[in-house]
């Protein structure tokens, strides 16, 4: 049962990477075509492990629906943040809507309604850390990016603090990876600016897997 259903995540994961393109063409305004190609295939491909790891991790548990949903929602974020560095209100806002209606659909159905706080002290703790992180003097975080984060923070709430500690930490440190990559391939300068919304949305798919 475990295997059908992680094989049928990857599949609406695959379908979801390619919506997630024609999605984000939206605000790209670049071509964002299914046919089969590079960026139509690895766009399948990322939303496939996406889906796949998250059916992994959680199982049959209500709330799969959920973070799978939050999954669709931030593909297209992320290809929109890579491609012009931006994170648009409206999807940050149907993610949001999402998670809320999943995370409240499952405590209704576990009958754990104490864990919906949980969930808003992680919304509540994401926003106030990066919204002091974008308020520092010189700082390149984006309220977009704040949004964003706070988002991120009801899942992760939900599952406990080590996942959200893990959350708050990871997309830090795999930006700060790929910027130092970046830098000594030369492809950036320090002036830079890079987007932080795929990182946000990694960091949070990797605190949810790890056990």
């Amino acid at each position: 049962m475990s295997g059908g259903l992680v094989a049928c995540a990857a599949l609406l994961g695959g379908v979801a990477g390619l919506a997630a393109l024609r999605v984000a063409r939206r605000w790209t305004g670049r071509p964002a075509s299914t046919r089969p190609g590079p960026r139509a295939a690895s766009g399948a491909v990322v939303g496939a492990v996406v889906f796949a790891g998250l059916a992994a991790a959680l199982g049959g548990d209500p709330v799969l629906p959920a973070f799978l949903g939050l999954a669709a929602v931030g593909l297209a974020l992320a290809v929109v943040d890579l491609a012009c560095l931006r994170l648009p209100d409206p999807l940050v806002g149907a993610a949001a809507l999402v998670v809320a209606v999943g995370l409240t659909g499952a405590a209704l159905l576990t009958g754990a309604p104490e864990r919906l706080l949980g969930a808003v002290a992680g919304a509540a703790l994401c926003f106030a850390g990066h919204a002091l992180l974008a308020l520092l003097p010189g700082s390149r975080l984006g309220f977009g990016d704040v949004k964003l984060a706070a988002v991120l923070g009801l899942p992760l709430g939900w599952l406990g603090w080590s996942p959200l500690a893990l959350g708050l930490l990871l997309p830090h440190l795999l930006n700060g990876v790929v910027v130092l990559a970046l830098l000594a391939a030369g492809r950036v300068r320090r002036d830079t600016p890079l987007p932080l919304g795929p990182a946000l949305l990694t960091g949070a798919w990797l605190a949810t897997l790890i056990p």
